[in-house]
């Protein structure tokens, strides 16, 4: 495969292990990687406030915050072929572009459907600019600097997802619910202006064309899958859960064919069956989307149960947040020190623990420390985890396809996360719904059971009926409180069973740290014979990156 560079005839092999200005380019990656970050983590705290503003359902609820992973993990893949070929640098600036508009529809939605397609959108400009951040450093960066470039960007990006809620909140205390959305809007221009400047243009851009079919398939593909998830645990959506199953599963099928016969695949199958790329993105997907659930259904549990304010419950998210940005730095010293195996394996058992935590502690009335614990404990395990995930997909790969690298890498987060809340969301959905229609059946009183639909809904909508009824307010917030306790335990179970099978993936099927080393340098050589035989005649070909 022909590529270009960003330094005339100057091949990588000819290049230091780090770009000019490496600190302004790496601070600008990560700047334009925040922006997806923080639109990924503020609509969590507002989705009460959401939620009492449109009356929605919880299944709405559920995808108005799963609407940003959705959009960028159905694009992440496609897109990031489409930066590899027409230029990574271009589509990031349309994307940190685009991203100002989504949030402003967002912000000023006049119904909850407009709200959950703003979000969508987002995803989509997210899709154009996220990918492109690990596939530049993956370009630019080599050998230990890439693995410290990595960890900076994993700990800093997860630690503003983390810190996403405690901005909200403060934001809620004083303004109306859209204007979470409207916080990344400073932070975009910052972006923008600093990758126009900073940032290299045209490094290792791949020639071939790029695969259009195959980015159409994938985005059906995600898309189909993650909202049956979504509509599952709802009445009489079953011809339509079956439908949105079927498109997937037809779109998935078709993927795998095409990718098998296109001649420039967008997703080459070849390097993601390599054991180290395809064990981290699974165990990735886990970790990634383990912290996005815990988010998801830990913000409506503070609120709803705990009654925080929408303060209080952004800022108990802290110690997450924290603990990430303090532990990744030290992850990629450990992976160089005991390979990406026994790293996984130690934020896998941190992860666990944090579930557990939420499962045995989380319960109405409970002191703060337990909330805090179990959020330290997710953030422990996701700082040590996410540098290998991270690092092994693209160490794992021709520079050539670091867009797949790094879009797999994306979908650890996004499609992770999209997939973990909608599982999450789902079962809090029906604990919620199956709590509630028990509660209200044993109540025996006419007026509740003439409100049935609305108790059942969701939380929001119980709150509702408890305004409208005052007398029997106190009951009904009661049995809302004790329904959404018995729904969010089916989630941090699904969760404790996700992370268990993620930790028998990483133990069974990973590497250890000197087989690791040997199949790197496998694939290393693999690459570089590839890139030598596909190199016209006379034209020396760039060899693969150091690993």
């Amino acid at each position: 495969m022909s590529e270009t560079t960003s330094h005339g005839n100057e091949t990588p092999a000819a290049r230091s292990d780090a770009p000019a200005r490496a600190p302004l380019v790496l601070a600008s990656l990560i700047l334009v990687a925040a922006v997806a970050n923080l639109n990924l983590a503020v609509a969590n705290v507002a989705l009460p406030d959401i939620g009492k503003a449109f009356d929605s359902s919880q299944t709405t609820l559920n995808l108005i915050a799963v609407g940003y992973s959705l959009g960028l993990a159905a694009s992440v893949l496609y897109l990031g072929a489409v930066g590899d070929r027409y230029g990574r640098k271009l589509l990031l600036l349309l994307g940190v572009t685009l991203s100002v508009p989504a949030c402003l529809i967002a912000a000023w939605a006049p119904s909850d459907e407009v709200l959950v397609a703003a979000r969508i959108l987002g995803g989509l400009s997210a899709g154009m600019a996220y990918p492109t951040t690990l596939a530049l450093i993956t370009a630019l960066w080599s050998g230990p600097g890439r693995t410290k470039s990595i960890a900076l960007w994993s700990a800093i990006g997860g630690g503003i997802s983390a810190l996403g809620p405690m901005l909200s909140g403060l934001l809620l205390e004083h303004f109306w619910w859209g204007s979470v959305f409207l916080l990344t809007l400073p932070l975009a221009v910052v972006a923008f202006v600093m990758a126009l400047r900073f940032v290299p243009a045209h490094v290792n851009e791949a020639t071939d064309p790029v695969d259009n079919l195959g980015g159409i398939l994938s985005v059906l593909m995600v898309g189909g899958l993650i909202l049956a998830i979504n509509f599952a645990p709802v009445p009489n959506k079953g011809a339509l859960v079956l439908g949105l199953g079927a498109v997937a599963l037809a779109a998935g099928l078709g993927f795998f064919i095409r990718q098998r016969r296109a001649r420039n695949p967008l997703y080459d199958l070849d390097v993601a069956a390599r054991r180290i790329f395809w064990v981290a993105a699974a165990a990735g997907i886990i970790v990634f989307g383990s912290l996005m659930g815990a988010m998801f259904i830990g913000q409506q549990f503070l609120q709803n149960v705990l009654g925080y304010s929408t303060l209080d419950a952004g800022l108990a998210i802290l110690p997450a947040a924290f603990c990430m940005v303090l532990v990744a730095p030290r992850s990629a010293k450990i992976v160089e020190a005991r390979g990406s195996r026994f790293t996984l394996l130690v934020g896998y058992v941190f992860c666990l623990l944090g579930f557990l935590t939420m499962l045995l502690l989380w319960k109405e009335d409970i002191s703060y420390w337990k909330v805090g614990l179990g959020y330290a404990f997710v953030g422990i395990g996701v700082g040590f985890a996410g540098t290998p995930a991270s690092h092994s997909l693209t160490g794992s790969v021709p520079v050539s396809r670091a867009g797949m690298a790094s879009g797999t890498a994306d979908l650890q987060r996004d499609l992770g996360g999209a997939i973990m809340q909608s599982i999450f969301g789902a079962l809090l959905t029906a604990g919620y719904a199956a709590a509630a229609t028990a509660a209200i059946a044993s109540a025996d009183n006419a007026t509740i059971d003439s409100v049935q639909s609305q108790l059942t809904k969701s939380f929001a909508g119980a709150e509702t009926v408890a305004e409208q009824y005052p007398q029997y307010s106190t009951q009904i917030t009661a049995a809302a409180k004790t329904s959404f306790l018995d729904g969010d335990q089916w989630a941090y179970l699904a969760g404790i069973a996700a992370i268990a099978i993620g930790a028998a993936l990483v133990m069974f099927l990973f590497p250890s740290k000197q087989g690791e080393e040997e199949l790197l340098a496998r694939y290393h050589d693999e690459d570089t014979r590839g890139a030598a035989s596909e190199a016209p005649e006379g034209e020396a070909a760039a060899p693969a990156p150091a690993t």
